[in-house]
């Protein structure tokens, strides 16, 4: 996971703290240079990223006007977060009118505006659901759950989507025909219905 070192200040209040945004700038999700990285090595990094988003989150609240208190936090906050951080973006999302709107790879610049990916603010929303409620919130009352923020990740998956030339759906894995019972040997010995007659020492004087 790409990790970004900026320090900016809010462009929505006239004011000195600085919000850093490390954590949530373009956060796009890449693969380990090793491939046999730990296990416990992904959670700890996991977690590290989540302490530094929630504590973002946190300076967005009280950089807020008027403040914010967790408590007073709602669905409409979160997606006022999420629209926040797209000044922040770095990934192109092509408008209907640009000439390269759908195209995967375009083979020139364009105007079109700089975002967050999709992919990026759909971890990010994880991360901070699970903090909400690592420190003290209820599942019920939790606003990065909200069925708003739901919709708006929606939205935007599939306006990236369309507007990048890309599918975000998963590969749907075939299902394997399961494999044929294995055939039972029978262990039983069939005796033929008549056995032929004895001959020799032994042989019985009668018919059985």
């Amino acid at each position: 996971m790409a990790s970004f070192t900026e320090l900016v200040e809010s462009s929505n209040h006239h004011h000195h703290e600085k919000i850093n945004i490390e954590t949530v700038n373009n956060i796009e999700i890449t693969s380990s240079s090793s491939s046999a990285a730990a296990p416990a090595s992904s959670s700890s990094r996991y977690e590290n990223q989540k302490r530094r988003d929630w504590n973002t989150f946190g300076q967005y609240l009280r950089n807020h006007r008027p403040p914010l208190t967790l408590s007073r936090c709602s669905g409409a906050h979160v997606l006022e977060f999420l629209r926040y951080l797209d000044q922040f973006g770095k990934t192109k999302v092509h408008t209907p009118m640009c000439p390269f709107y759908g195209h995967p790879n375009p083979p020139a610049p364009c105007p079109c505006p700089l975002k967050q990916a999709w992919g990026s603010l759909d971890a990010l929303v994880g991360r901070l659901r699970a903090a909400y409620e690592e420190n003290g919130g209820k599942p019920e009352t939790n606003p990065f759950g909200a069925r708003a923020v739901r919709l708006y990740l929606r939205e935007v998956r599939d306006l990236q989507s369309k507007a990048r030339g890309v599918s975000y759906e998963k590969k749907k894995k075939r299902k394997r025909p399961p494999p044929p019972p294995p055939q039972q040997l029978s262990t039983s010995v069939q005796l033929p219905l008549s056995s032929p007659p004895l001959s020799g020492k032994g042989a019985l004087p009668f018919e059985l």
